[in-house]
């Protein structure tokens, strides 16, 4: 942060007229308040992250797992078409015997929804099951039946529609004897039908709307839970160039109906294809969402506890301070020192805090004993003269202890020298001024301003006390007689720093104008800039 940058803070802070307390709450407040947003901001993060990363992986293990359990059942499903090749290869054209074989091959294990036995002429020598109402003259030119006769090995075609109407897919094996192909004995599977991949790959598996679906070597979906897709032919799949590339992985895509998906997929080396598990990410992430915001209650409650901790312990530490930061601005009390005393310095801060004032009120009693045996007192009346009022509103000023400034002037005294002498005149200053000593207060500053002018320096901001003080001074004055001098009266004009005035040149000169307000006003009464209910 820069000078200026500096300077601007400094101002700020001192606009806002912060204790020790508030202070720390303040920080405390912006701390916590920026922990919380930042540990909103990490969980939000930490969580879809984690939670992403999760999907993906157990996608990719379930797709995997599918996989490997279909990879072997379709081994065995081509193993079980090989087995009867060879059975044929021996007396391929003995219907019992083709007859026989296509009826166990369908019946046996259930695998294919129904078995052919063609020739290298596409007709057609058994099937099953006799529903079926194949024609064995018929020529059949299904893609399967003549990918497989052009192949003349094991076969597995892509989805096409049989002769029924069935969308199907076709696995074969070639029968040859004594190196003479034969044909080929097949296994087909109705995609729309109850089929074994539907039994292999319906599970209950359905967490947070995961689906699996699987593809053939074309791209095309051979199984969906929504039946109405198989057959669709992938395309706009931002993820399937890379699962081609891949055995198996994990991939973050958006499918070929736009929606952004966490993906795990494996292929089954056996027939070429794709088992592919994925979750939709909007479903993940309203789960984030949800367990963000639980966390973020706990979170809140964490922290408001810290916040309320905080408060009590800010409490706790700023008390001490804060007294004697109080104290600090009342040296001048007679009973400060014991009050200083009370504070309990239970850290370092404190104590050293407490000592210094301890010093200073101390210095301050000396000072004012200095003061009061070395400044320059009047002669006459022993009360404190210009100079050393000076010296006292200096030190009021600097621990801005504030006071009120009583002028007092003794009425119709140029008619007392006059009729009396000025003999009888200083009697009256002096006993003036031992009233003045006896009616204030010890830390009252009492002085001599000039002739028969007087100030006295009352250390509070209570009008009612100033006021009441000068009528005291008033009234007994008024009822003292000097001498048989008669009635002798006084008049005072009151007014009080900071409030009147910050200079206190100024507050001296609004006193005196009060003091000769009073005298217009018939003299022997009190003039205030501040109306007393007393």
């Amino acid at each position: 942060m820069s000078g200026l940058g500096l300077v601007l803070l400094k101002r700020l802070l001192l606009s806002l007229r912060l204790n020790l307390r508030k202070l720390i709450l303040y920080s405390t407040i912006l701390s916590v308040s920026g922990l919380f947003v930042v540990s909103l901001f990490i969980l939000n993060y930490v969580i879809k992250d984690q939670l992403i990363q999760n999907s993906l992986s157990v996608n990719e293990k379930y797709a995997e797992k599918i996989a490997v359990s279909a990879n072997q059942h379709f081994s065995d499903m081509l193993k079980e078409l090989e087995y009867s090749a060879k059975q044929l290869e021996q007396d391929i054209n003995n219907p019992e015997l083709t007859y026989a074989e296509v009826k166990r091959l369908k019946y046996q294990s259930d695998n294919f929804n129904s078995i052919l036995l063609v020739d290298p002429q596409q007709q057609m020598l058994a099937y099953a099951p006799k529903s079926l109402a194949l024609s064995f003259q018929q020529t059949y030119s299904t893609p399967g039946i003549i990918e497989s006769l052009q192949q003349k090995k094991t076969y597995i075609s892509s989805t096409y529609w049989s002769v029924k109407g069935n969308l199907v897919i076709l696995m074969s094996q070639p029968i040859y004897h004594q190196q003479q192909y034969l044909g080929m004995i097949s296994g087909t599977i109705y995609l729309q039908q109850k089929n074994v991949i539907n039994d292999m790959l319906s599970t209950q598996y359905d967490y947070k709307n995961s689906h699996l679906y699987v593809l053939d070597q074309d791209d095309r979906i051979i199984f969906h839970p929504d039946e109405n897709r198989i057959g669709e032919k992938i395309i706009n799949n931002s993820g399937l160039a890379y699962i081609r590339q891949h055995q198996k992985g994990s991939i973050q895509l958006t499918n070929s109906l736009g929606v952004d998906n966490l993906a795990g997929f494996a292929h089954i080396p056996s027939v070429n294809w794709i088992v592919i598990s994925q979750q939709p990410t909007d479903a993940l992430l309203a789960q984030a969402h949800t367990l963000l915001f639980k966390v973020s209650v706990g979170i809140f409650i964490f922290y408001l506890f810290i916040f309320l901790l905080v408060w009590w312990i800010s409490n706790f530490i700023s008390s001490p301070l804060n007294r004697l930061a109080k104290m600090a601005s009342m040296l001048n009390q007679h009973d400060i020192q014991d009050k200083i005393k009370k504070v309990d310095p239970w850290y370092f801060e404190v104590l050293k805090f407490r000592t210094s004032l301890l010093l200073s009120s101390e210095n301050f009693r000396n000072r004012i004993t200095e003061l009061k045996q070395h400044v320059n007192t009047d002669p006459l009346t022993g009360l404190y003269n210009r100079r050393g009022m000076e010296v006292f509103l200096k030190e009021l000023v600097n621990t801005q202890t504030t006071f009120a400034a009583l002028a007092i002037d003794i009425d119709f005294f140029k008619k007392i020298n006059d009729q009396y002498g000025h003999d009888q005149g200083d009697v009256v200053l002096k006993t003036l001024a031992q009233i003045m000593q006896t009616n204030f207060r010890e830390h009252d500053i009492c002085c001599r301003s000039g002739g028969e002018e007087f100030l006295v320096l009352m250390t509070t901001a209570d009008p009612l006390v100033a006021h009441k003080a000068a009528e005291r001074l008033r009234l007994t004055m008024q009822d003292n007689q000097i001498n048989q001098m008669g009635q002798i009266t006084i008049s005072i004009g009151i007014a009080f720093w900071p409030k009147d005035a910050v200079d206190v040149a100024a507050v001296l000169k609004i006193a005196d104008n009060k003091l000769y307000e009073a005298k217009h006003s018939g003299r022997n009464c009190i003039r205030s800039t501040v109306k007393s209910s007393a």
